[in-house]
């Protein structure tokens, strides 16, 4: 059994007759962007930055009850997730698929493989040349996957994790990357001057002019002697010898240079492109820039994954019982030393963290009994501090012997009235 038989032997047809799906906004298919982006190394080394980044996200299934009590979900589902969604992948290079078509292609696809009891059971990521959106008389959606081997399957809309960027023209899919095109072409004019700078600056190096009358074959046997004695690497000399029969000419060649401020105009506007700083790019960040980067990088692209994977595994009343799907990165390990032992130091005493979790944050493995929280004892319930008031305000009437007697403190012996 091959891979694509493995992935999509079980899909079953279509139960009613499909035609092509009527989208708002025009156009109902899907078709690699032929723009070859991911062969420019600027393109390439920002999309590498952002995926391997956002692969780190950590899968899981989660259950939320009404009473803000938040529970681990099914085990096999966190696995699935966490470890190993298909059997070809890991988790991480899954997600690394993903967001690297998410922001070559603007639209990232994944099959969600499902058992005989609709139980997922493995995660896809798909690589498709083109994708067409189909309707069945019944309104559901389906998709037509064609593949660069020219094999194709029609999967339902509904088990496909579909992750969009530049959600504007379509209401199905995001617009393509043209407005990167001009950019891109810049880059790739910028190598080809520096390649053609070099080959310029290597070509003619001078010339060799006979000072008395030969025939072609003299001449090319006089320039070939001279390139092996003289203009040969070994020639470590640097000094050249001619009769008064020959002259050499040098020809200084100055090839055009690329201003380095061009270059980095045009690296600037594919990096905001992709909303990435260079910093990121070449690991250079310090604890803002990354702060800036997880918030309006990774974040939405957590967030967007949180809500697809949840909406896709679960129907609506497994949803109305608080199953859903959460991706999330500790992002405090990327911050330093000192903001970890400042971030423990103050939110600790406040019973906010376990021993475990506060070792976690300083990369340190957990102990034993590590699971416990630590409290301070300036810190109290509010429930319990307003029994305190009260118990102390009570306090000072018990020790003067306000107990309900009299003026006279004789429980009322000269208090009532004579007969």
């Amino acid at each position: 059994m091959n891979i694509f038989q493995r992935i999509f032997g079980r899909v079953k047809p279509p139960a009613r007759e499909t035609s092509r799906a009527e989208i708002i906004g025009g156009g109902n298919a899907f078709s690699a962007w032929s723009g070859n982006a991911y062969s420019n190394d600027i393109f390439r080394s920002a999309v590498d930055a952002i995926a391997r980044n956002a692969a780190k996200l950590k899968g899981s299934h989660i259950i939320k009850y009404r009473d803000h009590e938040q529970v681990t979900g099914d085990c096999k589902l966190n696995r699935l997730l966490q470890v190993e969604p298909n059997p070809y992948m890991s988790a991480f290079d899954m997600l690394y698929k993903l967001f690297t078509h998410y922001f070559l292609y603007n639209n990232a696809f994944a099959y969600i493989q499902k058992d005989e009891r609709g139980q997922c059971v493995a995660v896809f990521p798909l690589n498709p040349v083109h994708a067409e959106f189909l309707s069945d008389t019944g309104g559901a959606l389906y998709v037509r996957f064609i593949f660069s081997g020219g094999r194709e399957v029609i999967l339902p809309y509904a088990d496909i994790v579909h992750l969009r960027r530049n959600f504007n023209g379509n209401d199905i899919l995001g617009d393509p990357n043209d407005a990167l095109s001009p950019a891109l072409q810049l880059a790739h004019a910028q190598n080809e001057g520096i390649v053609s700078a070099i080959k310029t600056g290597a070509s003619i190096r001078g010339i060799l002019k006979r000072t008395q009358l030969a025939n072609a074959d003299i001449l090319k046997e006089m320039r070939e002697n001279f390139i092996q004695d003289y203009l040969n690497i070994n020639n470590n000399g640097g000094i050249a010898v001619l009769d008064s029969a020959a002259e050499y000419i040098p020809i200084d060649n100055k090839p055009y240079a690329i201003d380095e401020k061009q270059m980095q105009a045009v690296k600037t506007k594919i990096y905001d492109y992709l909303g990435v700083s260079e910093a990121i790019v070449n690991s250079s960040y310090d604890e803002n820039q990354w702060a800036a980067f997880y918030e309006s990088v990774i974040e939405p692209l957590a967030l967007q994954l949180s809500l697809e994977f949840t909406r896709k595994l679960f129907n609506d009343r497994e949803r109305a019982f608080g199953n859903s799907i959460l991706f999330e990165s500790g992002r405090l390990q990327f911050t330093s030393n000192a903001t970890k032992v400042n971030l423990i130091r103050e939110i600790m005493p406040m019973g906010l963290l376990t021993v475990n979790q506060a070792l976690e944050i300083l990369n340190l493995p957990s102990v034993s009994g590590g699971d416990r929280r630590i409290q301070s004892l300036n810190y109290v319930d509010a429930d319990k501090a307003e029994e305190y008031q009260l118990a102390k305000a009570k306090a000072p009437a018990a020790l003067n012997g306000d107990t309900g007697a009299g003026a006279d403190g004789k429980n009322g012996e000269n208090g009532g009235t004579q007969a």
